[in-house]
């Protein structure tokens, strides 16, 4: 056996692409089969897909192919531009395919440059398996058989549940190898991987088209065994095709060498049965030999025997019958699955619901070799969204499979949705759970430096983490830093939630008003005041002991609700309104009657509302616009639409009032966020019906502040499994009201 043929076989273990080979895998059970290990290959691609059509979030790293200096330098003007272009932004995945394209024009013969720029677009695309095979019809044009094993095994390892790809790499054994056992086990490799995906026929097919090549009845008849015991697709064809082979075989021919020495253990144990007397044992022994001197017959009638055959027959239906059961129970989530392949182009909403619908189902039915195949399935059609990535740690660590999850969790982060800040703001937290301080760290800093520099969110739940390990004065600082970047840029609009956040957060832990409220007389010295920045000093103020600073506050309020021609107006007339109403309630706690007046008819002048109606609005009514608008991070309920995660906190921070907590004279501890305080004295005014606000939920902001730069990420809610076997349940009401403080633990 050649080294490429033993490759074929064996499995191509010469070389690590990227950070998730076979070692880094676990061993999941297989139905029926060998243990195989969980590489990093995704979902399974099954059926016909558009050919090279795939995500831009997926990556694994080739090995750094040999290529020549001279062979590969001599580029055109427009590989050049494309080349720029890619090296620029690697996720752009038109120019790549141009540059294919370019490169195979000009290319021709020329090898190393064919192998630099696919090895270069498959370290970005790696689900793409129509480009595999293109590059591996290449390495097969000139010549070089075990670069073609290669370039199949690195398939394999970077798309590792997609049926095609199995196809391709099997269809060359067929056409390149003599020896069946080299072929038999590629196939088997294949079958453990993706023999039970519901679109595995092709597979199944060219595995029973070679063995009938070779005219070994028993492996097809074990083939056949193997597809009846799982709800594929054409099951009722290969139930047919069976047993119209039994029908026409003699089953010495179909029977594997393990039945067929069962049966002769079974006949050999009747005729050695003890008798109840001696005569009858002679008599039972005189059977014996006619029976002995008839089997030659019987078994060369073999599926003559009816009782035989019925029996042979009924075995594979029962488990014919039971395959056809659970897919009865499937049929709805498959065919819902419009694209089981990896594609640039969003899903629309309806399929990615039921790709949730069907993992809930299957992980109620408790299989978990099912649960993990058909996760991996699942994240071919949704790599690109981080829900289905944070779903599946989460399932893997409630089952206590803790290797799966930290693979998935690497694959996530690392390659397939690394450029989005939730799955590294997940990250974080579930590496401070797990003890992995120093790697909670380093996932707000990436998000810091590199992912989404400035987002506010990243910041409060990194300042809050070093708050927990007892690292007040590095909260502080990282709070600091961040403000210290920001008022360098012009016009920074997160500016003012970093104030209003960190002079919350210093009071809130610290008990400090003065440093509280010397960080808020800054940001008034630094930035045009906005409904956010009033709103929290609004708050801070009536949190408060006597006296407040109505008067210092006037001044700025007034300029937000009714600006002048010379003043710069950042707040929109929604805005304006909602700071006006919740100035007048303000007053109207700590204010005197001429304020109050004031106040109100400024608001019906400029925003049309007379007093009286006013009046009859409800405190509760001051914050409808915004009730609708909370949910809960990772609780399960899905966003309405995709938005940043900066706009999630921007959007609500901006809409709500954020209640400080009474002050006491000298506070012995850090003041703890209370979302019981409806009557009382912080912010005190609200009826006994207000609840305390919840985190804002994923809705459209209008340049809210500080959206992700360049594009929106998906907002995602989850919840953990509670056991693998368990669906994750959808909350069909909204969840109870928490303290909006806790939701950024």
């Amino acid at each position: 056996m050649g080294d490429s043929e033993a490759m074929v076989a064996q499995g191509y273990t010469s070389a690590s692409y990227g950070e998730y080979n076979a070692s880094a895998a676990v061993t999941v059970e297989s139905t029926g089969q060998e243990n195989a290990s969980l590489v990093n290959g995704t979902g399974p691609e099954g059926g016909s897909v558009e050919n090279g059509k795939a995500s831009d979030k997926v990556a694994v790293t080739a090995p750094a192919a040999e290529h020549g200096d001279n062979a590969v330098s001599t580029l055109s003007p427009e590989e050049e531009r494309l080349w720029s272009i890619v090296r620029a932004n690697s996720s752009e995945f038109n120019a790549w395919t141009s540059l294919i394209e370019e490169t195979e024009r000009i290319a021709q013969d020329n090898i190393a440059k064919i192998r630099k720029v696919y090895d270069a677009f498959l370290a970005e695309f790696p689900l793409c398996y129509g480009y595999w095979k293109k590059y591996a019809d290449h390495e097969s044009r000139v010549g070089a058989m075990d670069k073609v094993v290669e370039v199949y095994e690195r398939a394999v390892q970077g798309v590792t549940y997609s049926v095609d790809i199995w196809v391709h790499y099997c269809t060359f054994a067929i056409n390149t190898y003599g020896d069946p056992d080299t072929i038999r086990r590629l196939f088997e490799r294949a079958v453990v991987y993706v023999g039970t995906d519901f679109l595995s026929s092709p597979l199944w097919d060219k595995y029973i088209e070679y063995e009938c090549m070779q005219q070994d009845w028993s492996r097809v008849a074990m083939i056949y065994t193997k597809i009846l015991e799982n709800p594929i697709q054409h099951l009722d064809r290969y139930f047919a095709n069976f047993k119209e082979l039994a029908e026409t075989r003699p089953l010495s021919e179909l029977r594997s060498a393990e039945e067929s020495a069962a049966v002769a253990a079974a006949s050999d144990a009747s005729k050695t049965a003890p008798s109840e007397s001696d005569g009858k044992a002679d008599e039972g022994k005189s059977q014996a030999d006619g029976s002995s001197e008839q089997s030659p017959k019987l078994e060369t009638a073999g599926s003559t025997d009816p009782e035989e055959l019925k029996k042979y027959i009924g075995i594979r239906e029962a488990m014919y019958i039971k395959a056809k059961e659970f897919e009865s129970k499937i049929i709805g989530f498959e065919m819902a699955i419009r694209r089981p392949y990896f594609h640039v182009r969003p899903l629309n909403a309806a399929e990615l619901e039921n790709w949730h619908n069907y993992l809930d189902f299957i992980e109620k039915d408790g299989d978990f070799n099912k649960v993990v195949k058909l996760y991996e399935r699942c994240l071919v059609a949704c790599a690109n969204y981080p829900e289905y990535w944070i779903r599946y740690v989460l399932s893997m660590e409630t089952s206590g499979s803790m290797d799966l999850a930290d693979n998935a969790l690497a694959r996530a982060t690392q390659v397939f949705v690394k450029r989005q800040p939730e799955i590294h703001l997940f990250a974080a937290r579930l590496k401070e759970q797990n003890g992995d301080i120093a790697g909670a760290r380093a996932a707000f800093q990436l998000v810091h430096s590199e992912i989404s520099p400035g987002l506010v969110e990243a910041v409060i739940k990194h300042a809050n983490m070093e708050q927990r390990q007892g690292n007040l004065q590095d909260a502080f600082a990282l709070y600091e830093q961040v403000i210290a970047l920001e008022k360098g840029k012009e016009n920074s609009t997160i500016l003012p939630l970093l104030y209003s956040q960190y002079s919350r957060f210093s009071y809130l832990v610290s008990g400090d008003a003065e440093k509280a409220r010397k960080i808020l007389v800054e940001a008034l010295d630094h930035v045009q005041p906005s409904k956010p920045l009033l709103e929290t000093l609004l708050h801070f103020e009536s949190s408060l002991p006597a006296p407040r600073q109505i008067d210092y506050l006037a001044p700025f309020v007034e300029n937000v609700i009714n600006p002048n021609a010379d003043t710069q107006n950042i707040a929109s007339s929604t805005e304006r309104e909602e700071l006006s109403l919740i100035y007048i309630e303000f007053l109207g706690l700590f204010g005197d009657v001429k304020s109050i007046k004031k106040a109100e008819d400024e608001h019906a002048k400029l925003f049309r509302r007379s007093t009286s109606e006013l009046r009859k609005r409800s405190a509760d009514d001051f914050l409808s616009f915004d009730r609708t608008k909370m949910a809960k991070t990772y609780n399960g309920t899905p966003p309405a639409q995709p938005v940043s995660a900066q706009a999630q906190w921007s959007g609500g921070y901006a809409a709500q009032p954020q209640t400080w907590p009474q002050a006491q004279a000298a506070p012995a501890q850090p003041q703890q966020w209370n979302p019981a305080c409806g009557q009382q004295a912080a912010y005190g005014g609200y009826p006994a019906g207000y609840t305390a606000p919840q985190a804002p939920a994923p809705v459209p902001q209008a340049a809210a502040y500080g959206a992700y730069p360049a594009q929106a990420y998906p907002a995602q809610s989850y919840a953990p499994p509670v056991a693998s076997a368990a669906p994750v349940q959808q909350p069909a009401t909204a969840a109870a009201p928490q303290a909006y403080y806790n939701t950024y633990y």
